[in-house]
């Protein structure tokens, strides 16, 4: 019988079933909606190099079918019983999901469980949906913002994966087989490589039954190619890069910082506050001096993206070219004071409210709480999701000028920078 594995108060319990499938479940009585998140420790970091794309690839590729189930026969299943279903493929993992009405669970998750273990990788429908991929990467490439952000990670990450884009390259997917894509799966998406969260008004005996049913043991992994991922050692001085592109309106101004990873979320929450406070709403420090009062720019964002390994810090500036120097130079600046001074108890709460009114409101329906488990849990423990706003709230300015001091260095950061050609 499946044993929890839960170690603190949380609103979903999590099983480890005799496949080695980790079942999350949370029952939501007032909804007669199930969600089904199916999570796989199976992103663009588990490619080789000479691979990369393959995650993403095998993410279309999955719905082709199996021996069982030819192509389109899933998506008809869902959509006659008026349900949803999409996937992302991020660097950390894949994620498919299903929204259904409870009463139609047991006849749809045994299809999705079907072409996650069971994905045949037609060699002819391998050709006709890389057309599909290769087209999302030329549109990728023309998307300005796209490429400047993918500039900015590749001079970021010099040594990890993280640098690499998830769609891969038209170079290296025009050299893949099939046969690698059926290697990669088959060593990828199997029970012990999952999290299935439940999440609705489906009994977790029900939600049990189902998953064991579905979930069956697939096949014995291939000799898959062994890599060893490397940390990604800290930015020395500015890695600076500027690029010239056509049909561009406005410059973009793109600065990043490598942050704590998945394993230090004390210290991820700290710079996620961080991120608010110098660029999330109208008060926000760079927002107001940048746009408001000295239209500096024409927007201005910050971001923290938390991340298996190492995540990255990132401030974002449309602007006209003639005001780039400047605006870099005051980000600098204001990075540079989050050293020296304490950060006042009223901004501070303010910080803190918009962060924990943020995780209330993308927690109130249930594919909101599947994604959250999901996510946690793939690259850390579902338990830190619900201690997020406790963690944020017990923050203090101290702890974060200390983390300024750690990790958003004034004069070690990357930069990229877009002009109009």
């Amino acid at each position: 019988m499946p044993q929890s594995t839960a170690t603190v108060e949380c609103p979903a319990s999590v099983l480890t079933l005799d496949n080695g499938l980790t079942l999350i479940h949370h029952y939501v009585p007032a909804t007669p909606v199930a969600v089904v998140d199916v999570w796989v420790r199976a992103g663009a970091i588990a490619e080789p190099d000479p691979w990369s794309g393959m995650a993403h690839f095998l993410e279309h590729m999955i719905f082709k079918g199996t021996d069982c189930i030819g192509p389109g026969v899933f998506d008809r299943v869902i959509e006659s019983r008026g349900g949803l279903t999409n996937a992302a493929t991020s660097h950390d993992y894949a994620h498919y999901f299903i929204t259904t009405a409870a009463q139609y669970l047991e006849d749809t998750l045994p299809y999705l469980a079907e072409l996650l273990l069971n994905a045949s990788i037609p060699a002819d429908e391998f050709v006709r949906e890389r057309e599909v991929v290769l087209e999302e990467i030329h549109q990728a490439f023309d998307n300005p913002d796209w490429l400047g952000f993918h500039r900015l990670t590749e001079s970021v990450y010099q040594q990890h994966p993280y640098g690499r884009p998830i769609l891969g390259t038209e170079t290296k997917l025009m050299q893949r087989s099939p046969e690698e894509m059926r290697c990669f799966h088959r060593e990828h998406y199997h029970p012990e490589n999952m999290s299935v969260v439940v999440v609705g008004g489906v009994s977790q005996l029900q939600a049990v039954e189902l998953v064991n049913d579905a979930f069956q043991t697939s096949s014995v992994r291939p000799n898959y190619p062994k890599f060893d991922l490397e940390p990604e050692p800290p930015i020395v001085g500015i890695r600076r890069q500027e690029l010239h592109l056509p049909r561009l309106e406005q410059a973009r101004l793109l600065m990043a910082w490598i942050g704590p990873g998945a394993s230090q979320l004390h210290n991820a929450h700290g710079l996620d506050l961080l991120s608010v406070l110098l660029a999330e709403g109208r008060s926000s420090r760079l927002v107001r001096e940048l746009r408001e009062e000295r239209g500096l720019v024409h927007a201005i964002s910050s971001s923290f993206s938390l991340q298996q390994d190492s995540s990255l810090f990132t401030i974002a500036a449309w602007l006209d070219a003639k005001h780039l120097e400047t605006v870099e130079a005051i980000v600098r600046d204001r990075i540079a004071e989050l050293q020296t001074t304490l950060i006042s108890p009223t901004e501070l709460s303010r910080c803190k409210r918009l962060l924990a009114n943020d995780y209330a409101f993308s927690t109130e329906a249930p594919s909101q709480l599947a994604g959250l488990y999901g996510y946690y849990n793939t690259i850390a423990t579902i338990h830190k999701a619900v201690t997020y706003p406790e963690q944020i709230q017990a923050l203090q300015a101290a702890t974060l000028q200390y983390l300024a001091r750690q990790y958003l260095l004034p004069d070690h950061y990357a930069v990229t920078i877009l002009k109009p050609d």
